[in-house]
């Protein structure tokens, strides 16, 4: 069944030739009709270099099927399989003959592929899920964009909270030996989702971001090489058994985004590599063709069959699958010609300029289009260069995206908890330089799967210090990052501090919640996001000085930062971090006005690991006469963060 707001099928091949066709899916592929009673198959793919293709299958035959014929110029070719009974779940594959060469490539638009070692497309059938998510859906529309037409509106766009957990479905929990069958040991989509779903909303957590799920061939690659852009992994189940997936989490009111691949494919020989028998939906020229140290493939995004191909396949994780955002990887690699490039092994524009422009409007084309149809949905870069306006809308010259993970962030806050608190003093700026550009983009503050591989330790464990005191700096860290601009970001087993790297062939360290210091940063990350969602402040006005005021940036000298939230109607949150192992008493804070003020957070409370040192009572205001300036004076724990409000004398500890 075709989409609304798609172009018939008859039109099918001109669009897509075009690079206009952005529901290539329904016009390329396998697709199932009822005729007559009977079963008619429609198989079609694009290869404009191919000599011969053929329909090869375990319902014909795997050498030498059926004859496909070349229906347009430029290379789409077709045939009609008709059949008695349905072929749903049968497997194929085009031999694809170029120069007298055979290559035996899967279907580009497959939507349910074999996994692993096995290559082969399987015949399926999407339609017919029964969703029950159109509270989620309506809820989700009501949320400000950054897409709508007034600037006064942009100005605060996207007035919720946004907290996401970033999760790897392979590694998140897996079967128990004792249950594996032939060594699988992968959870299904609906088990996952039974167990996921309820557990990220009870730790506060509103967004899932799942690791690529998209058919790819190796584990190894966490499913960054994918082949079947199309098929959501048969590691996992069924199309439908995803379709449960996205459902489940809404229903209970968690949104899901994707990780999306849309700068490089694997060589896998059943892939997409030289599809035809010479490079197709990669770039032809030397120096732009391959990733040498990825060993992959650009696509190129210059050729119109390709936008069709890419720009339908974001749509249709948004139409069939009811995602609600994802997260372009890798943008910063197609953006620069010579990305991972020495000299001489790139060719400058004309100009001499380093831009690839056909990435520009590739990504601006991308993105119209998905707001076009979806504008409530979430289109993340992962940028990891500084590449000005990704976060801007086309029509001011931007890429359109209307989030991007701040990399520099990371980079830098990472730096400053590895550090010696003694040595911290010299390093001040890794808190504050952040501040110089925080508004410069719609920023994601991540702590990414990126960040805790390969040798870069865990996140508790970047902590410097003794055992208690990293996990002392890690509520500290924590608090300072869910206070600071930005929307939030952080990978499984971060929320109760599993201290050995992430390892995607084993599931997460859930054995360490039987200790008391990962049981206590577990509910500390919970009572923290729940602050979080709860506090207007800290989300109303994410990208604008508006929503933040340093309330004293050069406090090196005790390796303190402090700051204020606010929110659009002016209430604001007063917020002190302290990265010295020394608590201070009767630190004083100025304030905006007279009177009670409580504290609403704090990370020393003793059923976080803390110390106790809280302000438990409400602190009165003092006026210094030497500056006429109204401050409170609190006690500010070792290694801690606290929060704090004006109160009228009704207050409740968050």
């Amino acid at each position: 069944m075709l989409e609304n707001n798609c172009i018939n099928e008859d039109q099918g091949a001109y669009f897509f030739h075009q690079g206009t066709n952005y529901c290539a899916y329904d016009y390329l592929g396998c697709h199932e009709s009822i005729v007559d009673g009977g079963y008619e198959y429609s198989f079609r793919v694009w290869a404009p270099n191919a000599d011969k293709v053929e329909l090869v299958s375990d319902f014909t035959s795997w050498d030498s099927g059926i004859e496909l014929c070349k229906v347009t110029d430029m290379g789409v070719w077709e045939c009609i399989y008709h059949s008695e009974g349905s072929l749903v779940g049968k497997y194929y594959k085009f031999k694809i003959t170029n120069n007298g060469i055979a290559h035996y490539k899967a279907d580009p638009y497959a939507f349910h592929s074999q996994t692993n070692t096995q290559t082969a497309s399987i015949v399926a059938n999407i339609d017919g899920f029964e969703w029950k998510d159109k509270e989620w859906l309506e809820y989700r529309r009501k949320i400000p964009q950054i897409n709508c037409d007034s600037p006064e509106k942009r100005k605060y766009f996207y007035q919720a909270p946004l907290n996401v957990y970033e999760v790897h479905l392979g590694s998140w929990k897996t079967k128990d030996s004792a249950s594996n069958v032939d060594g699988q040991h992968y959870l299904n989509y609906r088990e996952i989702a039974d167990q996921l779903a309820p557990y990220v909303k009870s730790l506060g957590f509103t967004h899932v971001e799942l690791l690529p799920i998209m058919e790819h061939p190796y584990d190894g690659s966490w499913g960054y090489q994918v082949c079947g852009y199309y098929a959501p992994t048969s590691r996992f189940g069924t199309p439908q058994d995803f379709m449960y997936f996205v459902n489940k989490m809404h229903e209970c009111g968690v949104g899901v985004i994707l990780d999306w691949v849309p700068a490089h494919f694997p060589k896998d020989e059943h892939g997409l590599y030289e599809f035809d028998g010479q490079p197709l939906y990669e770039y032809q020229g030397k120096d732009r063709m391959e990733h040498k140290v990825w060993g992959t493939r650009f696509f190129d995004v210059g050729r119109q069959e390709v936008q069709s191909f890419l720009i339908s396949n974001a749509l249709f994780w948004f139409r069939k699958y009811h995602v609600d955002g994802l997260r372009a990887d890798a943008v910063a690699s197609m953006l620069y010609l010579d990305y991972d490039r020495e000299p001489g092994e790139w060719i400058p524009n004309e100009d001499g300029s380093n831009k690839n422009k056909e990435a520009i409007a590739f990504f601006q084309k991308l993105n119209t289009q998905v707001f076009a149809e979806f504008g409530d949905a979430l289109m993340i870069a992962e940028e990891s260069a500084d590449w000005q306006m990704i976060t801007k809308p086309v029509f001011e010259g931007g890429l359109g995206f209307n989030y991007k993970w701040n990399m520099g962030w990371a980079n830098d806050i990472y730096k400053y908890i590895e550090t010696d608190p003694y040595f911290r003093q010299f390093n001040h700026d890794k808190l504050t330089f952040p501040m110089m550009y925080a508004f410069n983009e719609n920023y994601i503050l991540p702590i990414s799967h990126d960040e805790v591989v390969h040798g870069k330790k865990s996140l508790v464990d970047k902590m410097f210090g003794d055992y208690d005191q990293k996990f002392s700096t890690m509520r500290a860290f924590l608090t300072y990052m869910m206070t600071t601009p930005g929307k939030k970001m952080m990978f499984m087993g971060s929320e109760f501090a599993q201290f050995r790297e992430w390892d995607y062939e084993n599931e997460l360290e859930w054995f360490m919640l039987k200790y008391p210091r990962h049981a206590e940063m577990q509910r500390f990350v919970a009572h923290l996001n729940s602050f979080y969602l709860e506090s207007k402040e800290l989300w109303e006005i994410d990208n604008s000085w508006d929503g933040y005021e340093w309330i004293a940036t050069n406090q090196s000298d005790t390796n303190a930062i402090s700051y204020k939230r606010k929110a659009i109607d002016g209430s604001v949150l007063y917020v002190v971090i302290n990265f010295s192992p020394v608590a201070r008493s009767n630190y004083p804070i100025p304030v905006d006005e007279s009177g009670a003020y409580k504290e609403v957070l704090t990370t020393d409370e003793y059923r976080f690991g803390g110390n106790g040192l809280v302000n438990e009572k409400a602190i009165k205001s003092k006026c210094y006469n030497s500056d006429k300036q109204n401050y409170i004076e609190i006690n500010l724990p070792a290694l801690g963060g606290v929060v704090f409000r004006k109160t009228n004398g009704k207050i409740r500890r968050g």
